[in-house]
């Protein structure tokens, strides 16, 4: 869960929600706030010339990557909350999980989600509360704000995926 809110009602809300549980309590290690999680990673780096983000290579061939892979990767393991998250760390999150060869999934309602909306594999915007910045950097807009209408967006495209399959199996 990535939140601009406060550590402490993040994770109220994530034991709400069961991202926090009997099972996994809070910690220094799964729980950070999203300047620290920049700074213990490093933060962007480009992978064409080592250089920190930005750089002052041609803008369509910046490779962007995590400065810190290893720390990254064990980060990744156990982080469950990320709060006062600012976009450039959201933006971070989502490089480094994509990096790690994870499919990754972003909602968002905000001008400052559109980076890590553009970014992930899937971006879902809301269509009631959205702006207009989120909902053109996003693939999907959920026209309720409705998290559930993720699920059915998952089920109506896994079914058309496997109708595409068979027809050209035919």
């Amino acid at each position: 869960m990535v939140t601009g809110d406060n550590l402490t009602s993040a994770i109220a809300i994530a034991i709400e929600c069961g991202i926090l549980g009997p099972n996994v309590e809070a910690s220094k290690d799964n729980c950070l706030e999203g300047p620290d999680f920049y700074d213990r990673v490093g933060g962007l780096m480009c992978n064409t010339c080592k250089q920190k983000v930005p750089c002052k290579c041609d803008k369509k061939k910046v490779n962007e990557g995590v400065k810190n892979k290893t720390t990254f990767a064990a980060l990744a393991k156990t982080l469950r909350v990320l709060a006062r998250s600012r976009p450039e760390d959201k933006y971070l999150l989502v490089t480094g999980l994509k990096e790690l060869e994870h499919v990754v999934a972003v909602t968002g309602d905000g001008s400052n989600d559109a980076p890590a909306l553009k970014k992930a594999d899937v971006g879902f915007a809301m269509g009631i509360t959205g702006t207009s910045v989120s909902k053109m950097a996003a693939d999907i807009i959920l026209m309720d704000d409705n998290f559930a209408s993720i699920i059915k967006a998952c089920m109506w495209g896994r079914n058309v995926y496997d109708n595409i399959r068979k027809f050209l199996q035919f």
